[in-house]
């Protein structure tokens, strides 16, 4: 913890790097990715502080929009589009991805309700060789099956409609730092 204090203690030394950020902020994606801490969103794209606005959740999880029951995800994804403007949106997953791994290899999570309950939205749930470590096949998947989900979100099915929104699944190798996108004509992950 103590390097983490350090740098926080010494970053706010430098405010005229951030004194433009006092007046907005205006994203140009939303990238919704798992929690896991191996999965550093600015550091793999690169991105300065403003430019992405994130949603993270366990296993990169969007719950099925029901507007009877809103979430934190639901209000994230509706926020970036209406209000802030987002025109993309970057579902990525991740190469070891715990959630996903527990999904396709059908770990016993009664331990830990929370986890279970939450991974059970994740619906349906990915498949894959439960041997892989990587579960690759099983995070792509569940990643396409995320975009699926975003496009029931009102707002995100509005913007497809008109052309101002789209979408974008990534695959994140934490063993290796490369980044592979869908590519919907030949419905394979691919280098960036």
């Amino acid at each position: 913890m103590q390097p983490l204090i350090d740098n926080a203690r010494t970053f706010g030394q430098r405010p005229e790097e951030f004194a433009e950020l006092a007046a907005g902020q205006s994203p140009q994606v939303l990238f919704i990715t798992c929690s896991d801490s191996r999965v550093v969103p600015a550091l793999i794209t690169g991105a300065r502080p403003g430019q992405l606005f994130e949603l993270r959740t366990a296993g990169n999880i969007v719950p099925p929009y029901d507007p009877a029951r809103p979430t934190g995800e639901a209000a994230t994804v509706e926020y970036a589009v209406q209000v802030l403007g987002v025109r993309d949106v970057v579902v990525c997953g991740h190469s070891h991805c715990g959630a996903v791994g527990a999904l396709v290899r059908g770990d016993d999570l009664d331990a830990v309700p929370a986890v279970r309950d939450w991974l059970a939205g994740a619906t349906p749930p990915p498949t894959g060789p439960a041997e892989d470590p990587c579960v690759a096949e099983g995070v792509q998947s569940h990643v396409l099956t995320q975009l699926l989900r975003l496009r029931s979100y009102p707002c995100v099915a509005r913007g497809l409609a008109d052309g101002t929104v789209s979408l974008h699944a990534w695959y994140y190798e934490v063993h290796t730092g490369a980044v592979l996108a869908h590519r919907p004509r030949t419905d394979t992950f691919t280098a960036l």
